[in-house]
């Protein structure tokens, strides 16, 4: 389920130089590399969430991919920067994230794609049909500073401003 477009979801950029150990002799990254770059970029927004993989497992949940698609528009090559970035997009009953990855200097789209994780039980290796509340819970708090943090940058209304007649 998508989430209405004025509640705040956590995005996560990461740039990163592609590394010639990662490239083939036409100096081209290799398809299963952007993989890993997407799970920079998904550990740094659960980080941002403080619901990273050591927290999923302390909280007694596994969250395995169960679904990863990607479409490549233009090849990452040998000592190009690029940005990677994952947005939440679903988090009720799965983690679904969008990813984007771009040419840092032309900000030309290179691959997009999305990948879906659900959560399983550590003790009875059971799938949960909702997202447990150790995520809920940290999303939530998550959005409600980046509220706070929005409120407070706005300017002030005309009538907040202005004293009382």
């Amino acid at each position: 389920m998508n989430q209405p477009t004025d509640t705040p979801m956590p995005t996560a950029t990461v740039e990163m130089e592609v590394p010639f150990h990662d490239v083939d002799m036409m100096e081209v990254a290799w398809h299963g590399h952007y993989v890993r770059y997407l799970e920079i970029a998904r550990c740094k927004l659960l980080d941002m969430l403080d619901y990273n993989y050591p927290q999923m497992r302390d909280s007694g949940y596994a969250w395995p991919v169960i679904d990863l698609r990607l479409r490549y528009a233009g090849p990452a090559r040998f000592g190009q920067r690029i940005a990677v970035t994952a947005r939440l997009r679903e988090w009720e009953n799965r983690l679904k994230l969008d990813y984007v990855i771009r040419d840092v200097e032309s900000g030309k789209r290179l691959t997009r794609g999305y990948s879906v994780q659900v959560a399983v039980g550590l003790e009875d290796g059971e799938m949960l049909l909702a997202s447990p509340s150790a995520l809920s819970e940290r999303l939530a708090a998550w959005q409600a500073e980046q509220a706070l943090t929005h409120t407070s940058d706005s300017p002030a209304s005309p009538s907040e401003t202005q004293g009382t007649p």
